[in-house]
């Protein structure tokens, strides 16, 4: 498009057809490989500073030198021309001028997109690292959670081999497909709540081993919102954490009550134990299966107020939220 608008300028000034398009054509092929050489160029090196600066002496450097290269090969191919040498010699600041013009517009362009391309690369390695940094700590969350209760299954177990050794095998089998659903939900970010509470089952039949007949559980659930999502082995802590502030410091029965349901489209899960402060105080805080619950909740939504705590003097109560986006159903 610019090839013969630059043919048309030469023509109103007089200069012959011939030479019009001679000039327009070797003049813009040169102006068009040096603007492809630059851009090319910025793909391997881009100014980090100074940038003003590296326009300005790029765009003065290569526009003398397509004006020196335009002009010996015109001269050259139009050498005795007494009307259009003239006018080539006296158009020599015009030129460059122009020249000048058009390769920084050209730098500035080349300088602006591959700056944006190399943010915009930047910005998706940031986003992976950080993406990288929270599966790790999620796993990490995960991870953590399981030797205490492993641990305190297989003494259990030990305690049981030598007195009860058919219950002593009924928990190992329990443990061992508590285990392995573990290990598969590994790789997923997400189960069915049907899913999470089979599991939560499990853990709670293991844990009744251990404790007996004081250890007395509710699951209260609608079945209209068990294919609903939530991250996997989320309500273990919660449940692991009513066992030990409500059978720990006490010597009779005492019931968890697990309830969930549909609220405003997120998905919540209360776990309710008894809970007697002046006993509980001693304990530090609400333990770390809370705090990495509310961690992860976290790493996922973005979200500090999907974990709540409620006490009073008689019931410990914490209420689990998992926002509308990912309970949608399977």
């Amino acid at each position: 498009m610019w090839t013969p608008l630059y043919i048309s300028i030469l023509q109103n000034f007089g200069i012959a057809t011939r030479q019009a398009v001679t000039d327009g054509l070797i003049s813009n092929t040169l102006l068009a490989g040096i603007c492809t050489f630059v851009i090319n160029n910025m793909r391997y090196y881009l100014p980090k500073r100074e940038k003003y600066l590296y326009v300005l002496i790029m765009s003065g450097a290569l526009s003398a030198i397509w004006l020196v290269a335009v002009k010996l090969i015109l001269k050259t191919i139009f050498k005795g021309d007494q009307i259009y040498l003239p006018y080539l010699h006296h158009t020599a600041t015009l030129r460059y001028a122009m020249a000048f013009l058009l390769i920084s517009c050209n730098i500035l362009l080349g300088l602006l997109w591959y700056t944006q391309k190399e943010q915009q690369e930047e910005n998706e390695r940031k986003a992976d690292m950080e993406k990288m940094a929270r599966e790790a700590e999620l796993n990490k969350l995960r991870q953590q959670l399981q030797p205490h209760f492993l641990f305190n299954s297989l003494n259990s177990i030990s305690a049981l081999t030598g007195q009860q050794p058919e219950k002593a095998r009924h928990m190992i089998q329990q443990l061992s497909d508590f285990l392995r659903g573990t290990l598969r939900n590994e790789g997923q970010q997400w189960v069915s709540l049907e899913e999470d509470l089979q599991y939560l089952q499990l853990y709670l039949d293991i844990e009744k081993v251990r404790f007996g007949y004081r250890l007395q559980s509710k699951i209260d659930c609608d079945e209209s919102i068990l294919k609903m999502k939530l991250p996997p082995m989320l309500l273990q802590p919660l449940v692991e954490n009513a066992i030990k502030f409500g059978l720990y410091d006490t010597i009779g029965e005492v019931e968890i009550l697990i309830n969930a349901k549909e609220n405003n489209g997120m998905l919540e899960v209360s776990v309710q134990n008894p809970y007697d402060e002046s006993t509980a105080m001693p304990m530090k805080g609400t333990g770390f299966g809370l705090a990495s619950v509310k961690r992860r909740l976290f790493l996922l939504f973005g979200r500090p107020d999907l974990l709540e705590i409620k006490k009073s003097e008689q019931l410990f109560v914490v209420i689990v939220k998992i926002p509308a986006s990912s309970t949608q159903h399977a």
